[in-house]
């Protein structure tokens, strides 16, 4: 996430692809990680549409804005939005990768299988 951000505060932008302000450690030191379940409604392209996802944060920054074409996928019971994307491009505060949970990986996978489908068309028009 903070790769990806437009915004992370003090320093520069690294990559700067997303639309997104973050703030870095933003829940504490590693001593304060915490494990929730998330409602994510953009998962029921990948699963069943009412399960929550068991989110895992460790040293974890937040999204304190998002600009436009930036889609807010999940957010904390006090508002505090974790997760987002903009277009192929896919944020989380948590760690979908500690959970055997797979729907975060496979709303990656489809995002990029519909960018390459998108950018052969182009190719061909």
């Amino acid at each position: 996430m903070i790769l990806l951000a437009k915004d992370i505060g003090d320093e520069p932008p690294h990559l700067g692809v997303m639309d997104i302000k973050v703030s870095r450690n933003a829940f504490g030191r590693q001593t304060a990680s915490f494990e929730t379940e998330l409602a994510v409604p953009a998962l029921a392209e990948a699963g069943p549409p009412d399960t929550p996802f068991h989110a895992v944060f460790i040293r974890a920054p937040l999204i304190e804005t998002v600009g436009p074409g930036v889609e807010v996928l999940a957010r904390l019971a006090d508002g505090t939005i974790v997760a987002a994307r903009a277009g192929n491009v896919l944020a989380t505060s948590f760690h979908p990768e500690l959970t055997t949970d797979l729907r975060f990986h496979q709303l990656f996978l489809g995002g990029i299988e519909i960018e390459r489908g998108r950018l052969c068309r182009q190719s061909f028009a």
